[in-house]
């Protein structure tokens, strides 16, 4: 098995994530309209997130844990067939029931897939460069995800608007051009993702199977011995829950901006795209400003920020306030996830990488799936824009959060500053 470079694990890492998010790009501009144009109301809507929600909590350590014990490249080629069902049963999906088997795939394509390429890079590139600053790594793949999402999304708007295929409705060929480009995607996994330490043989397969319980066992241990990675876990239960403001119920309150659900599904396409690209450079960017305030304090302004800008989609009148809004929201969505993931990754290490990236994710699911369904009954019992606003200061009220691992920054960096004195 070929033994990568870091600067080789960092092009394939990129390419891989590229071509995992250019479907879902794709599939974010149309699925709520797709929905409503077949019957689901939104309740029903957020009834069908919440399954999907559940489905990824029940499985995420557990998938994680196998990434960690059987290694990360079958893990994610697993996952991206499972992805490539879900998306075709999406694409027939014309009741509630089959767009809740869609999403419950989905969420089994969603709990394998979290963590296995991310944790494949930094194992990759620390074993090649002990050295290697993974944050430069990192926000140079979540400002490819962006982008990936963001010629998803315009070439989504593109094809509802022209509508080249008249044997297909036109918020469904969206779908039809994601699922190919699923299968495209496999395929790369199986050429770029290099692994020695994968399982070998059914004996092997099964060891590390057996051993996934007490990888995940071991991995939640980590919680009570360090504050710093608590507390970030803890901010993915409100950035979970608020989430839902600016995926779900945002392309609903386009459609009240502009008075019209058609023009609002084909105002999606390009201003999610938009919204991607902005959040694809404020990704390159927040290591300008990372480096000059610290990684912590970058996180937590960018949450408030992030909670501000929703609340500003509920408040604001008119399609353009609307949409700067949520560009600006999408802006703070793209520069925080580095800083949460670099903060993550200084408190764990190879064996239980996988683990713990699955914990952080696992629990904005729950939070997620309580969000969907409260803010969607709240919309509907109030307005959307009080829905927003709620999920704004619950989005906001993340930032302490961040305290002990500015704290633990701090230390590390008083820390390096004694190193050349004590020399």
């Amino acid at each position: 098995m070929t033994v990568l470079s870091a600067r080789s694990a960092r092009r394939r890492f990129l390419i891989l994530t590229g071509l995992r998010w250019l479907p879902t790009g794709l599939l974010v501009p149309v699925f709520v309209l797709l929905a409503v144009s077949r019957g689901l109301s939104l309740t029903e809507i957020g009834l069908v997130f919440a399954l999907q929600g559940l489905t990824v909590l029940l499985l995420e350590l557990p998938t994680g844990g196998l990434s960690d014990a059987l290694g990360r490249r079958p893990v994610l080629i697993l996952a991206s067939i499972v992805g490539v069902f879900s998306l075709g049963l999406l694409y027939v999906a014309d009741s509630l029931a089959l767009f809740a088997a869609a999403t419950i795939s989905q969420g089994v394509f969603r709990a394998l897939d979290s963590g296995p390429l991310e944790a494949w890079y930094v194992d990759a590139t620390l074993a090649a460069d002990p050295d290697a600053e993974i944050e430069k790594g990192l926000s140079a793949a979540t400002a490819v995800l962006s982008v990936a999402i963001a010629l998803g999304a315009l070439a989504s708007g593109l094809l509802v608007a022209i509508d080249p295929v008249p044997e297909v409705a036109a918020l469904a060929l969206p779908l039809l051009v994601a699922l190919v480009l699923g299968i495209v995607n496999v395929v790369f996994i199986v050429w770029l993702m290099s692994e020695p330490r994968a399982a070998r043989g059914m004996a092997a397969i099964g060891r590390s199977v057996r051993a996934v319980p007490t990888v995940v066992v071991d991995g939640i241990g980590l919680l009570r011995t360090s504050n710093v990675l608590l507390g970030l876990v803890a901010v993915e239960l409100f950035w979970g829950f608020s989430m839902v403001t600016f995926e779900t119920l945002f392309p609903i309150r386009l459609s009240e901006a502009v008075g019209d659900t058609n023009q609002a599904a084909a105002l999606m396409g390009p201003v999610s795209s938009i919204a991607w690209f902005v959040a694809a450079g404020a990704a390159a960017g927040v290591i300008l400003i990372s480096n000059r305030i610290g990684v912590a304090r970058s996180a937590a302004l960018l949450r408030l920020i992030q909670g501000a800008a929703i609340m500003a989609m509920g408040l604001l009148a008119g399609p353009l306030g609307v949409v700067i809004a949520f560009l600006t929201t999408y802006a703070a969505h793209g520069a925080s996830n580095p800083m949460h993931m670099t903060l993550l990754h200084r408190e764990v290490d190879g064996p239980h990488r996988a683990t713990v990236i699955s914990l952080n994710s696992m629990v904005s699911q729950p939070a997620g799936a309580i969000g969907g369904i409260a803010l969607a009954a709240l919309a509907e019992g109030t307005s959307i824009a009080t829905a927003m606003v709620v999920g704004g200061i619950i989005c906001a009220a993340a930032a302490p959060l961040y305290i002990p691992a500015l704290r633990a920054e701090r230390r590390r960096s008083a820390a390096r500053k004694e190193r050349p004195s004590a020399a």
